[in-house]
Order: structure tokens, then C-alpha cells, then sequence
């Protein structure tokens, strides 16, 4: 069956910005939606309302796989390329007391959780033109000043539950503890969406001299320089790897920022294609073929019948269904089978 039918539940991963007032969120943020989406101005608070973006995830299998569509379809043109996405939430800066209120901290405070991972942009470079709020460029105290904010919060609504049950916690986070370090769990808490319960990335905004330093940035997740991003938006592709190939890198900052939420929110890719569209569709790592036909629309889910598998290699070596199939390379799975990175598929559903 064509994969035709609309989209009614997609897993699109949602990454919150977040980090003290002027430490370049809103440049990340620019950059990496390609256009001017946010106010990056040069003092607190530019960014008031949670500026949101959907951007699409990079994955090469995409082009290759159309090819092979285009191939063996005998089409005129390759088909639509449909990438998973990412939503990124620029969230304005937080300073120090915003769990009380502070700057227009509950406000922003709110907006945190309704993502599905914080990305805390932590200020590694220097620049005297632009203003720090805290008076100098300290990445461990701006972190601790993040992660306080986000435990007062959390402390905030645990008292209000008024559960014995919440003392261990509410002991825990007291001595700097987060919540994601100690439940045991998640389940326990997951209605009172704690803020220090969501995994976070720690990314260091740094300047271009400092990209030869990048295995030297202690206690981060990775470094990105959002300038550095600026310059590339603005690129062709082309243009793009030869600037990123000058500076030492292989990979664009959003790249490895959305790799690396991926990894830590054990999401996987798989895909399908056709005379419609070639298309990767995001889904937890363990789920199973039942669950991703019901990523793809609710009807696939209820009236799954089977799902056709072949590896993306496979299938591009092979050229393609027909060949795939004549090698035994393609493989019919029931409901549960647990669906892998870069599987191509091709379900099979009831009227």
C-alpha cells in the first residue's frame, strides 16, 4: 500500500535553548534554522517569546535512496525528499532568581518543559563588545547558576504535592542533586514534569580561535561557535565543506548537536520510499514494527498486517525492491519486530 495518507502522529524531537542572557543562544538559534528567526540583539531579554523553528535532521541515506527510487520506478524526476525533523525553542535567557521570578524567569521556566531535551548553551568565548550579564565570561558558575535555577523550580513543585513520598528527593535536590541523578523511577514523577528530570546537553558557545581547543573543553557534551554557524547558513553546500574542511571539522555544529540528542534520547531512523516521496521517520530505539507503522499514520497501526525489511545497504546495492527481494534480502516481520537504524519499509496494511 502507498504510504499516502496524511501525517496524524509524528515524533518530532523538541530541543529547548537554554542558558543565561547573551551567551549566543539566539546566533545558535539563527544559524541554525538559516534565517533570522530570532532577535539577537545585544542585551538581556531580546528574545521575550520562545522563538520556534523546525529544522530538517541531516541524513545522507535520503539522496541515495531517491536515486535508487527514481531508478527503478523509471520516474523523470527523483522523488520528494522528506527528511525527520527537529523543533528547536529558543528560550530567553535566564539569570540568577528566576525561579522567583526574577528577569521574566517563571515564564521561560514553563516553556522548559514542554521539551523533550535542554540543550544549555554555556559562554566559552570572549568578547568585550558584547555584555555579560554575571559581569565575566565564568562557565562553571553560569552553569551552577542554570541547574540552581532549574532545582529551585523543581523544589517549588514538589513541596506543593505535600507526599511523603518526595522528602528523599526534596532532600537530594536541596544539596544540588538533579532529579534525573536520583529517581530511580521516572514514572514516579513523570506528571509533575520536573525540570531536572530531562536530559541536557551541554554545548559550549565558542569563538573560531578556540575550535583547535575543541577536546580541551572540559565537563561539555560537545563545542559549537555559533558564529562559526552564521557563516556557514549563509554557504552553499559546496562552500559549506571546504570552510568546515579549512577549520578542521567534518561535521556543521548542528549536525553533531542533533547526533548527539539523538544518541541520548536513543532515537533511531527508519525509512521509506517511493514514487511519493522518500522520507526518514524519527522513533525510539526498542520500538517495534507495530509502533513505527502507527508514526506513520494510526490506520497502518490498526490494521498492520506485515512489514517488508531490507538494510539501507541492501537496498542501494541491490537497486532497489525487485533485486532486493530476487536476493533475498528482503524479509517479511511481524508486530514485534524491533525495528533498526536505517531500515527500509514497506508495510502492509488492511483495507
Amino acid at each position: 500500500m502507498c504510504l499516502n495518507l496524511p501525517n496524524t502522529w509524528d515524533m518530532n524531537l523538541r530541543i529547548g535553548i537554554v542558558g543565561m542572557a547573551n551567551v549566543g543562544k539566539s546566533t545558535l538559534f539563527n544559524a541554525l534554522l538559516k534565517k533570522q528567526a530570532a532577535l539577537a540583539a545585544n542585551y538581556p531579554f531580546a528574545t521575550i517569546e520562545p522563538n520556534i523553528g523546525i529544522v530538517p535532521v541531516p541524513d545522507a541515506r535520503l539522496a541515495r535512496l531517491a536515486e535508487v527510487t527514481k531508478n527503478e520506478e523509471k520516474m523523470d524526476s527523483l522523488p520528494p525528499i522528506k527528511p525527520a525533523t527537529v523543533e528547536f525553542v529558543d528560550i530567553a535567557g535566564l539569570v540568577k532568581g528566576a525561579s522567583e521570578g526574577e528577569g521574566l524567569g517563571n515564564k521561560f521556566l514553563s516553556h522548559i518543559r514542554e521539551v523533550d531535551i535542554i540543550c544549555h548553551v554555556v559562554r566559552y568565548f570572549t568578547d568585550p563588545d558584547i555584555i555579560h550579564v554575571a559581569g565575566s565570561v565564568d562557565p562553571g558558575r553560569d552553569r551552577e547558576i542554570i541547574e540552581t535555577e532549574l532545582i529551585l523550580a523543581d523544589l517549588q513543585t514538589l513541596e506543593k504535592q505535600k507526599d511523603k513520598k518526595y522528602e528523599a528527593l526534596i532532600a537530594a535536590l536541596n544539596t544540588g542533586k538533579l532529579a534525573r541523578n536520583v529517581v530511580t523511577d521516572p514514572d514516579e514523577v513523570r506528571e509533575l514534569q520536573l525540570l531536572t528530570m530531562k536530559p541536557m546537553l551541554l554545548v559550549a558557545n565558542i569563538s573560531e580561535s578556540q575550535i583547535p581547543q575543541l577536546p580541551q573543553i572540559p565537563q561539555m557534551d560537545l563545542a559549537i561557535c555559533a558564529e562559526t554557524e552564521s557563516q556557514l547558513a549563509g554557504l552553499s553546500e559546496q562552500e559549506q565543506k571546504e570552510y568546515l574542511k579549512s577549520l578542521g571539522l567534518e561535521q556543521s555544529g548542528l549536525d553533531r548537536l542533533i547526533q548527539k540528542a539523538y544518541e541520548t534520547l536513543g532515537l533511531i531512523s527508519f525509512l521509506t520510499t517511493g514514487v511519493i516521496e522518500s522520507r526518514a521517520w524519527t522513533i525510539r530505539l526498542g520500538m517495534t514494527s507495530l509502533m513505527a507503522a502507527g508514526v506513520i499514520h494510526t490506520d497502518f497501526e490498526k490494521k498492520f498486517i506485515k512489514a517488508d525489511v531490507v538494510a539501507f545497504e541492501d537496498f542501494i546495492s541491490n537497486g532497489g525492491w525487485k533485486k532486493s527481494r530476487e536476493e533475498g534480502k528482503v524479509r517479511s516481520e511481524g508486530r514485534e519486530y524491533l525495528m533498526r537504524d536505517g531500515d527500509v519499509v514497506e508495510f502492509k496494511v488492511g483495507t
